[in-house]
Parts: C-alpha cells; sequence; structure tokens
C-alpha cells in the first residue's frame, strides 16, 4: 500500500484552533478542484510514491534535539485534496493509532463519512468566489461532529452574505466551529473583522499565519 505525497514537512499550524502549535504536515498530490485562488497548485502533479511505514517514519523523524527525544504532537494531512487518494483514509488511521492528533484539510467536494472519528476535519465550503461551489458535497455536512471545522475561504462582500446563509440554511454554528478566512489579497481581513463584528456572527475569523510569515512558500 502506496500513497502519492508532494511533500513531509515540519512547520507551524497556520490555520484552525491549532494556529501557532507545531505540527507535521503530509501534503498529499492530485486534486479534482481548480479554484481560482489555489496556493498549492503545485501538488496537482507529481510527487513521490511512499509507503505507509516510510511516511510513519518520516513523521516521527520530526523530534525536537532534547535529551528525551519526543515526537511531534499534531499532525495534518492536506493536500491538494488528499481524499482523492482512497489510501487517505488507511494513512488517517494509522496517524491516530499512533498517537498523533491529527486533522485531515478536504475541499469538501469528496464524501467524509469513512473519516476516522479521531480525526478533526476540516471541510472548505467552497463559495461562489472560488469557482468551485457547485462541487460542495452538503451531505458531508452530517457527519461534522464538534471537534471539527467548517472554513469559508471568502473573496467579497457577495461570498461573505452567501457564507451567512449558508450558516443559517444549515444550522452549521450548532455542529462545530465556523471559521471565515480572508482570501489572501482579495479581500482584506480588517474589513472581513469589521463584518463579522457588525453582524454579531458566532465564527472565528481566522488568516494564514505561516503566509505573513514566510510568504507564499512550498515547505512552509
Amino acid at each position: 500500500m502506496s500513497l502519492r505525497i508532494t511533500e513531509i514537512f515540519y512547520s507551524l499550524q497556520g490555520e484552525t484552533r491549532t494556529a501557532g502549535l507545531p505540527t507535521v504536515f503530509v501534503r498529499l498530490t492530485g486534486c479534482p478542484l481548480r479554484c481560482q485562488y489555489c496556493d498549492t497548485a503545485y501538488a496537482f502533479q507529481g510527487g513521490q510514491p511512499m509507503s505507509l511505514p516510510d511516511i510513519l517514519a518520516q513523521v516521527a523523524n520530526y523530534t525536537p534535539h532534547m535529551e528525551e527525544q519526543v515526537p511531534p504532537r499534531y499532525v495534518t494531512v492536506t493536500g491538494g485534496e488528499p481524499l482523492a487518494q482512497k489510501n487517505c483514509l488507511v494513512l488517517l488511521t494509522a496517524l491516530c493509532d499512533a498517537g498523533y492528533e491529527v486533522s485531515l484539510e478536504t475541499s469538501g467536494a469528496l464524501d467524509v463519512s469513512a473519516v476516522d472519528a479521531r480525526v478533526s476535519k476540516i471541510v472548505d465550503i467552497k463559495t461562489p468566489g472560488s469557482d468551485e461551489s457547485d462541487k460542495n458535497l452538503y451531505s458531508n455536512i452530517e457527519h461534522i461532529t464538534a471537534r471539527d471545522h467548517i472554513k469559508f475561504v471568502l473573496c467579497s462582500r457577495e461570498d461573505y452574505l452567501w457564507a451567512k446563509d449558508i450558516m443559517v440554511r444549515y444550522n452549521l454554528p450548532a455542529r462545530c466551529e465556523i471559521l471565515f478566512s480572508p482570501s489572501h489579497e482579495q479581500i482584506s481581513a480588517t474589513v472581513l473583522a469589521d463584518w463579522i463584528l457588525q453582524d454579531h456572527l458566532p465564527v472565528r475569523l481566522q488568516i494564514q499565519l505561516h503566509k505573513y510569515l514566510w510568504g507564499n512558500t512550498p515547505g512552509k
């Protein structure tokens, strides 16, 4: 059993409730979507096939240089679209079994019902501004729990109003934490913050911390 891997790297989590925490990222290759703001197009193709034991070994290699070697606590499986590879489900379970706190970053266009219940799912509901909102699989909402996140990447005021409507229609705040993120260089984080405060929305504003630290650099 193998998966096609674009990169495995150690960085700070840039998003979600674990933002700022050291995390190992496993970036799988391939994605069926083409969002206009995508910042990981380099993961659409290529990559290298890796066996599950080799992936787990490389993740475990990211240990602090201390007298007692402590393995990393957080692992994020991302892409591309990781669920486009069927063996992603096996990888997620193996990482959980190894004792990691595991999160999955997924576009929300593919079925999440078989994802290990121990995994924190970050499901990105695509807005009209992404050019891929017709790919949203709304049945995924039934499989969202309190440990998960639903994310909206917003490109405009129209996207913001659309996301508000989706939140109400599906009663999303009752299911999990909701993340509103400004599309980088398309909408001001300050403007989005003002809208959230004006409307008293029960959402978390998030910015992509890694981009503020290192820019749009692979492996960061």
